[in-house]
C-alpha cells in the first residue's frame, strides 16, 4: 500500500508514487536528520525498507534532491497541510469491537454528523458521550462528514488534501479509532463521507508527485482526479488503497462517495465498479461488510444495477428527487432546481419510483435527465428532508426549522422515516435545531479566502432578498453552527425528539414498514386537495398512510374495506398538534378530516385482512 507503512520493531517501509521524477528519497527529521534514497520500481513507483523508523516520527519527501513535499499518503499531518507527515502504527490500537458483525444496508437508519460543529469540543471523544442519546433515538448508522486532513482547524472537509491522514484537530487517528470502536460497541455503523473527485487548493502538492489531476475535466471544485488520462493507473490504485485503508484500519462500515456526476472516469471499467470488487472481498473476510453509497445528482440507475446489468455496483445512491418534492411542498420555494419541483403527484412519484425524473424534461436543466430506477429495491436509496447539502448551500444556511411550522416539521419526519427507503437525518434535525448550518473555512492564503468570498457573492447573486451569506472566513461563522444541545429538553424541541424516536420505532415494529419490497407499495395523490396517500403490506400487516401539504383541514373518504386502527395522527395533541379529528378505529366509507400539513397512519387490524390486494382512491 502507497504511503508509510510501520512494520513492527521500528522498520518502516515506505512507498511513493512519482512517475516524472528522477530521483525520490525520504527525509528523516530526527537529531542528527538523515535523507534515505528510494528504489524506483515499475509504474512509477519508488520504495525502500527503512530501519529505526518508530511510530510518532516526522518526514518528508525530497523530490530530485531539492524538493521537501508532504507525503500524498501521508497518515497523519500533525503541523497541518504545510507540514511534515508521520509515521502511525496501524496496530497499536487495542480494538475492543470483535463481537461486531455489522448490519444489513436495510437497516441503517443514517445520522449525518459534522465532527466539529457537534459539539462544543469538535472532536470525535467528544461525540462518544452523545452515542447511548442518538442510539435510544433509533439511530443505527453514523455518517461523518470528510475528516481527511483539511486546512486550518474549520472546514466542511471537502478541502481535504491528505485522503488518509485524519484531520488532526479533530483528533487525528487515534480518536476516529476510538469513536468507530465506540460506536460498534453500541450496536451502531459508521458511514466516512470520502472525497474521490478533486482535492482541495491549499496544501496539494499532489502535482509535484505526478497527473494525479487532468485538466481534460473540470468540476465545480477545479481540475478532476485522474482516473483515465495517462499515468491514470497509479491514480486509481491511490484511490481504492484509499477505501480499503478505511475498511482495515478503522474498521468503517460504509462509504459515502462525495459527488460521483464529478469522477469523470470512461475507461473500460468505471472506478467505481473497480471500488466494489476491491472493497467487497476485504470486507467479507474481516467479518463484516461495507456499503458503498454514492452521492449522485444523475439519477442514473447504473450506479447502482449490478455489473451484469452494465452498471458499476454500488450499495446504494442518493435520492434528490425526493428531498426536492417534499421541501417545495413544504415550503413553496422554486429557486434553482427547485423550479422543476411543487406538486404533490412528484412526491408520490418519488416514493413510488425513487426518481422524479427518470427521462422527463427539466425545466431547471433545459433537457431530459434520469432514467427508471423503479426495477432497483428502496433499500438502494437514501432519502431525506435535510442534510449538509440542502442547509450548508443556502446563503443563509437556514434549517427546516426555521423555514416551516412546527407541524410541517413532523410531516416531513414523517414522510421521511415512514418511507421505504433508508432514511437519513442531519444532526439536530430531531429536536428541531435552530441553529444555521453555514459553510465555513480556514484557510491560510489570503488570496483564496478573498477568491472564496467573491465566489460565495456571485453563487448567490441570483437569489434577491435572502440577505448575503455570512463571511465564510470568519470564526463567528463557524461558531454559530454549533449545535445547541440544551434545546433537546425544551417544550417543542423534546416533543419532536420523541416524535422521531416513535417514527423509528413504527417503523422497526410494523411488518408492513420493514418491508423492502417496491411491489408491495401503492401511491396516489389528489392534485387539488394537496394530498398524498400510499399503503404498504406484508403478508397480514398493511398500513395506510395520507398526507395533507395544504394550509387547511381537508376531509377525504378513502376506498377501503375492513377495519383500520390508527396509530399515528401528527396532530394529536400528543405531539403538539391542534388535536386529531380522525376515528380510532376507520372502517369502510369512513370519513378522515386531515388536519393542516398533517399524516395520519392506519394498520389494518390483522384478523380483518382480507385476501385481495389493497386499493387506493383515485
Amino acid at each position: 500500500m502507497i504511503g508509510a507503512n510501520y512494520l513492527g520493531h521500528n522498520q518502516c517501509e515506505f512507498k511513493v508514487w512519482a512517475p516524472h521524477r528522477q530521483q525520490v528519497a525520504v527525509k528523516v527529521l530526527e537529531t542528527p536528520e538523515r535523507i534515505v534514497p528510494l528504489h524506483s520500481e515499475p509504474g512509477g513507483y519508488w520504495r525502500a525498507r527503512v530501519e529505526g523508523i518508530g511510530p510518532g516520527m516526522l518526514y518528508q519527501i525530497v523530490l530530485d534532491g531539492d524538493r521537501l513535499r508532504p507525503d500524498p499518503a501521508s497518515r497523519c499531518q500533525p503541523q497541518g497541510v504545510h507540514g511534515p507527515s508521520q509515521v502511525v502504527d496501524p496496530q497499536a490500537y487495542p480494538w475492543g469491537d470483535s463481537a461486531w458483525s455489522g448490519l444489513p444496508l436495510s437497516e441503517y437508519i443514517l445520522y449525518e454528523i459534522h465532527v466539529g460543529t457537534f459539539t462544543p469540543e469538535g472532536t470525535f471523544d467528544a461525540i462518544i458521550p452523545r452515542l447511548p442519546r442518538i442510539k435510544e433515538l433509533g439511530i443505527t448508522a453514523l455518517e461523518l462528514m470528510p475528516v481527511a486532513q483539511f486546512p486550518g482547524d474549520r472546514n466542511w472537509g471537502y478541502d481535504g488534501v491528505y485522503p488518509f491522514a485524519v484531520q488532526t484537530s479533530y483528533g487525528g487517528p487515534g480518536g476516529l479509532k476510538r469513536l468507530v470502536d465506540a460506536c460498534h460497541q453500541q450496536g451502531l455503523a459508521v458511514v466516512l463521507d470520502v472525497v474521490y473527485n478533486h482535492f482541495g487548493p491549499e496544501g496539494n502538492y499532489s502535482a509535484d508527485f505526478g497527473p494525479y489531476l487532468t485538466e481534460r475535466y473540470t468540476t465545480p471544485w477545479g481540475a478532476a482526479i485522474n482516473f483515465d488520462d495517462a499515468y491514470s493507473d497509479g491514480v486509481r490504485q491511490f484511490v481504492l488503497d484509499n477505501a480499503s485503508y478505511w475498511l482495515r484500519d478503522y474498521h468503517i462500515d460504509g462509504l459515502r462517495l462525495d459527488a460521483v456526476h464529478a469522477i469523470y472516469d470512461f475507461s473500460a471499467t468505471h472506478i467505481l465498479a473497480e471500488l466494489k470488487t476491491v472493497v467487497e472481498p476485504l470486507a467479507w473476510t474481516r467479518g463484516y461488510p461495507c456499503h458503498l453509497m454514492a452521492e449522485s445528482d444523475l439519477n442514473d440507475v447504473r450506479v447502482i444495477n449490478p455489473a451484469d446489468q452494465g452498471g458499476h455496483g454500488l450499495d446504494a445512491q442518493w435520492s434528490d428527487d425526493f428531498h426536492h418534492s417534499l421541501h417545495t411542498l413544504l415550503t413553496g420555494e422554486s429557486q434553482g432546481y427547485y423550479e422543476d419541483f411543487g406538486s404533490p403527484e412528484q412526491l408520490a412519484k418519488a416514493l413510488q419510483d425513487s426518481f422524479v425524473y427518470d427521462g422527463l424534461y427539466s425545466r431547471f436543466r433545459k433537457r431530459r435527465h434520469g432514467n427508471r430506477a423503479s426495477h432497483r429495491p428502496p433499500q438502494q436509496f437514501i432519502v431525506c428532508a435535510q442534510n449538509h447539502d440542502q442547509v450548508g448551500n443556502r446563503p443563509l444556511g437556514e434549517r427546516l426549522s426555521t423555514l416551516v411550522s412546527f407541524e410541517g416539521l413532523k410531516l416531513a419526519a414523517a414522510a421521511v422515516l415512514l418511507s421505504p427507503y433508508i432514511p437519513l437525518l442531519f444532526m439536530g434535525e430531531e429536536y428541531g435545531e435552530t441553529a444555521p448550518f453555514l459553510y465555513f473555512i480556514d484557510h491560510g492564503d489570503p488570496d483564496l479566502v478573498a477568491a472564496v468570498r467573491a465566489g460565495r457573492q456571485r453563487e448567490f447573486a441570483a437569489f434577491h432578498g435572502w440577505g448575503d451569506p455570512p463571511d465564510a472566513a470568519s470564526p463567528d461563522t463557524f461558531q454559530r453552527a454549533q449545535l445547541q444541545w440544551d434545546l433537546q429538553q425544551q417544550g417543542k424541541h423534546h416533543r419532536l425528539w420523541r416524535f422521531y424516536q416513535t417514527l423509528i420505532q413504527l417503523r422497526r415494529q410494523i411488518p408492513a414498514l420493514a418491508t423492502g419490497d417496491r411491489g408491495q407499495l401503492a401511491t396516489k395523490c389528489t392534485p387539488a386537495r394537496g394530498l398524498v396517500c400510499w399503503q404498504r403490506w406484508q403478508g397480514t400487516s398493511e398500513v395506510l398512510a395520507l398526507m395533507n401539504f395544504q394550509p387547511e383541514t381537508v376531509p377525504y373518504t378513502p376506498l377501503l374495506d375492513g377495519r383500520w386502527q390508527r396509530c399515528l395522527d401528527t396532530a394529536d395533541v400528543e405531539w403538539l398538534g391542534p388535536g386529531s379529528q380522525n376515528p380510532d378505529i376507520l372502517q369502510t366509507g369512513g370519513e378522515l378530516r386531515l388536519s393542516a400539513q398533517s399524516l395520519v397512519l392506519y394498520q389494518r387490524i390483522p384478523s380483518e385482512s382480507p385476501a385481495n390486494l389493497p386499493a387506493l382512491a383515485p
